[in-house]
Parts: C-alpha cells; structure tokens; sequence
C-alpha cells in the first residue's frame, strides 16, 4: 500500500470528520506534525488555512443540501458541523453572498464558490508536478537587521515591506551583498475570518549588531546554524508561491526529509528591481534534520 504524505493524511483526516469540532490541533496531532509546521504546509499547498478550509468545506456541503435536499435550514446547520443556525447563516452570507433561506428560495447552485472536496492526489497536481532537487547545505549562524511586519495569504504585504527596507536602507543593502526574507511562522496568529497572518522580517545579514550605527531603526534576528535544503526560484515573484507548493506539497513527501524546528527564509543576491521582473533570482532555505 503507498505510504501517503502527512498533508494528505490531514485531507483524509478532516473528510472523515468534516462535521465534528475538529481544528487545526486535532489535525496536527493526527499527522503527528507540529501546529507550527502543519500550518506551513497547508497554507503553502492549498493556498488557505486549516480553519478556513474545513469552513468552505462545511459551506460546501450545506449549499448542495439547500438545494438538492428539503431538509430543514437549522438542520443543515448542525448535520454540516456549525455551532448554531446564526453561526451557520453568517458564514453562509459571507462565502455566498444571500443567506440560506434566499439561497433555497431562489434556487441558486453557487457552490462553484465553496471549496469541493480534495481527493489525496490532488495533492500532486495542486504542486505543479515540478521536477527539481534541492542543494543541501549547513549554514553557520546568521544575523540579521532589518524591518518587521505582517503578511497573510489574501494580502500580501512583503513588496511594501520590501520597498520601506530598501528605501530607507539601501547602503545597508548594497554593502551586505543580499537581502533576506524571513517568516516567522512561530508567530502566526488566525484572524476571525479564518485568514493566517504570518509575522515577516526583511534584512540584510551583519557582522554583529553593536556596530550598526545607533541612528538606525532596526529589528534584530539571529538564525540558527544547521542544514539546510535549498531551492532556487526565478521569475516574477508572482509565482513564489507556485515553488513553496512544489517544495511542501512534492518535493517534502517523496523526500521522505523532516523538518527541523527552525525558520526557512529566503536570501535575494541583487536587488528585486520590480516585483514582476523575469530575472528575480531567491533562494528558499528550508531547515531539516
């Protein structure tokens, strides 16, 4: 029998109890990944959280009841997993735009809008089918200066970020020779309707942080030392996230590699003249064991 990747075991594990109260813990505890890399690899794959994802599922469900089934609406709403019927019409409203009454009576079939269910070998599909293999380095202990922030996955924020950073210190920038990107998944907070906002640091890498002059304003960060795999991206950073589906969704589960409990940040060698420029060059550090 094919062994399956944690994050289709995570699929298979939400179907199976898609109308109980489960949450992103009950999932990580039955892959046996840790919250802080279950949540890098569902939002990296699929694009959303955890949370959101058993929510559009649920919707899912409900929306073909209402039209297809004349079960009664505060029926649909507890056989579907939500808490009460003003729960379920909410979030209903909000993914569909009419509540489920409105829905039911003007006969509407929207659920092209929710989220259908995810068979484990989509898994592959979603990632691309990219073919590529990483290099495997160890890296020495690194500082970094630079600024903090906030991005999630409906509002990237990181081009911003970057622009501010290399406004105010491109000297910075040009005498490290790189700037860095980092994720601080270990801080990743859910916002109530279900997006993940991740806390983000863009740098350069220095010497030590005393000699850096007093006048500027700047965040402190120290990465570990340890190996490291990594993976080149190049083109549009559009299309960043296309290579962390293909690093968490492909290339992870056939590695059979795992995780260290470390951060992976990216490493830019020029400077990202345009966010949409072909020749952007990054390299993605991810820690493993």
């Amino acid at each position: 029998m094919k062994e399956i990747s944690p994050l289709e075991r995570a699929i298979e594990y939400i179907e199976n109890h898609l109308n109980e109260n489960i949450g992103l813990s009950d999932v990580s505890s039955e892959t046996g990944y840790s919250y802080y890399h279950m949540t890098r690899l569902f939002s990296s794959v699929l694009g959303e959280s955890v949370g959101r994802y058993i929510n559009r599922r649920r919707l899912y469900n409900a929306s073909k009841k209402l039209i297809h089934s004349d079960q009664r609406v505060i029926d649909i709403a507890f056989d579907c997993g939500f808490e009460s019927p003003e729960a379920f019409s909410r979030a209903f409203k909000a993914a569909f735009g009419s509540s489920p009454i409105d829905y039911r009576r003007a006969g509407l079939d929207l659920i092209v809008n929710a989220k259908r269910e995810l068979a484990p070998e989509d898994v592959g599909h979603i990632a691309n089918n990219i073919s590529r293999s990483p290099e495997f380095v160890m890296r020495k202990e690194t500082r970094v200066a630079g600024l903090r922030g906030t991005t999630s996955l409906s509002d990237n924020r990181l081009p911003g970020l970057w622009a501010e950073f290399t406004c105010l210190h491109k000297e910075l920038f040009m005498a490290a020779g790189a700037g860095y990107g980092i994720c601080e998944t270990q801080q990743t907070a859910y916002t109530k309707d279900g997006d993940v906002l991740f806390a983000v640091m863009v740098g350069c890498p220095v010497n030590d942080f005393d000699s850096l002059p007093q006048s500027l304003s700047l965040d402190k960060k120290v990465l570990r030392a340890g190996k490291y795999a990594v993976f080149s991206h190049r083109g549009t950073l559009a299309n960043l996230f296309k290579t962390y589906q293909y690093i968490f969704g492909t290339w992870l589960p056939a590695a059979g590699m795992e995780l260290d409990d470390r951060e992976d940040f990216e490493v830019y060698e020029r400077e990202v003249l345009s966010f949409d420029d072909p020749d952007n060059e990054v390299k993605i550090y991810i820690p493993v064991k």
